[in-house]
């Protein structure tokens, strides 16, 4: 055997949002010890996990207890005030960690959505799966910022996008080392989204259900763009096996109204959901990314590619009746092509042309066959439209005129509370009587307290913001100066002063 060729030859993977939310996610212990279960008794038995949402160590560890036999090496990771909820499992060695602080990651007057305070970023885990100097796989696990409003109106649309932006370089970086590049998690975002494509384009990987099931759907059926395809309303088993939806599916319970809810339950009569109902407001916000590792130069050594790919943990709790959690798992199977059969390649060839994989092939490489026409094809343009580049810098431009008048108002108030304050203070030497002077205290008092913080965050919190954005437009200046022909245009010249 080539010494160049790994010894493992397929891969199995899986991605899920536990929605294990301390305090506020119903049966979190229950669910998440049933979800370590789900993991450990999956077919094919699975290689590598990408966790999100399992915030505390106690679900982590009782997921752990489950799968440890079959994923002796985990990673739970720490972050922000309260953690980011992020954990990768393995079967194979961690040889080194890492978690990547998003620069751009909500605001911290949004307490009551939480993306600020849990340090959102990237995990990021090196696994050795052979002994050789390229096998290697780089899994990167993610849980984007969520969207609080329909895009393009969601005011943290330029938040995700730089996430977007952030987790697509790391990726690039880790597949120009030679390395298999696995991209997990909740992204948040639809297929062919500004996001989605800067990762595909700016990764150099892909999404591994787009690469067998092309013409799936790019968001629910009620959404616009989805609409506009002229499509009818899919069925839950369409949504699941061919638009891959892991979010807002009627046949996850979390998603049915309090009525329905509250007649699960232990010793309560099974509610089924066929599988023809229609399914509206399904979609697909959960995503594993992967490169091939394919090396044009040593065409003989093949590549990763995309088995097979499904929705999972679809089961529900065997007591509760509830789903496992509020997003099913999306999995998949890698192979190498080096290993495959002949017998294997046709089958490999045959899944991919009749899900519409090779639909675009060009004349010329219309002799290949097997799953090295997969790997042909795992090549794309290094860049986005010259448009698209625009759009983001529009958004950019957008999003910073709303922080310089965050920051005009929120030190503004808090000018006007130190007066004040001061004001009340005056006024306690001119008051007739104690109680009077009691309240004047304490106004002074919360009102400048309520000024101090509001003062500090619009002179640091979005100080700091600002002075990401100028980094995020900078790149995507570069960019889109690279995209259109001119690859040292910004190499000196940075970005104007805000």
């Amino acid at each position: 055997m080539d010494s160049q060729l790994p010894e493992v030859q397929e891969i199995n993977v899986i991605s899920l949002n536990c929605w294990g939310l301390k305090f506020i996610a119903k049966h979190r212990n229950e669910r998440l010890t049933e979800i370590g279960r789900q993991i450990a008794s999956a077919s094919p038995t699975p290689h590598i996990v990408g966790l999100q949402e399992c915030w505390t160590q106690e679900d982590y560890q009782s997921i752990r207890k489950e799968t440890r036999h079959i994923l002796p090496y985990g990673k739970f990771y720490y972050s922000g005030i309260f953690g980011g909820g992020l954990a990768i499992l393995s079967k194979w060695p961690i040889e080194e960690s890492s978690m990547w602080r998003y620069p751009l990651n909500g605001r911290p007057t949004a307490f009551f959505r939480g993306d600020w305070f849990v340090g959102k970023g990237v995990a990021s885990a090196r696994i050795r799966f052979g002994p050789g100097a390229k096998d290697v796989a780089e899994v990167f696990t993610t849980h984007l910022h969520a969207p609080y409003e329909r895009e393009p109106h969601d005011s943290y649309i330029c938040h995700r996008t730089a996430q977007a932006w952030e987790i697509a370089k790391l990726m690039r970086g880790a597949s120009e080392r030679g390395h298999l590049v696995l991209g997990l998690g909740d992204f948040n975002m639809v297929p062919l989204s500004l996001a989605h494509r800067l990762i595909s384009t700016h990764s150099t990987t892909k999404d591994i259900w787009m690469v067998l099931h092309p013409d799936c759907s790019i968001g629910a059926a009620i959404e616009e763009a989805e609409k506009a395809r002229r499509r009818p309303i899919p069925t839950a088993d369409f949504n699941l096996q061919e638009n891959g939806a892991t979010c807002d599916s009627v046949l996850n319970t979390w998603r049915w109204n309090k009525g329905q809810q509250k007649r699960l339950g232990p010793n309560r009569p099974k509610i089924e959901i066929p599988g023809d109902t229609p399914d509206p407001r399904a979609k697909r916000l959960d995503y594993i990314f992967a490169n091939t590792c394919f090396d044009p130069a040593n065409p003989n050594a093949g590549g990763w590619v995309v088995q097979s790919a499904r929705v999972g943990m679809t089961e529900r709790h065997p007591t509760l009746q509830c789903s496992l959690s509020d997003h099913f798992s999306v999995e998949a199977t890698l192979v190498h092509t080096a290993y495959a059969s002949p017998a294997d390649q046709t089958k490999l060839n045959a899944s991919a042309v009749s899900n519409g994989v090779y639909l675009q092939t060009a004349p010329s490489e219309s002799r290949l066959t097997g799953p090295h026409l997969q790997l042909k094809h795992s090549e794309s343009p290094p860049y986005l439209p010259v448009s698209t580049y625009d759009e983001i810098l529009a958004m950019i431009h957008k999003y910073h005129l709303r922080e310089l008048k965050q920051r005009r108002f929120r030190l503004g108030h808090f000018v006007a509370s130190f007066f004040i304050s001061i004001g009340c203070l005056v006024a306690v030497w001119f008051s007739p009587r104690n109680f009077v002077s009691f309240l004047l205290m304490l106004l002074a008092t919360l009102g400048l307290s309520a000024g101090v913080i509001d003062g500090l965050i619009g002179g640091l919190f979005v100080g700091s913001e600002i002075r990401a954005l100028k980094e995020f437009e900078w790149e995507i200046r570069n960019a889109r100066a690279a995209a259109n022909g001119e690859p040292n245009a910004m190499s000196e010249a940075g970005v104007k002063d805000w």
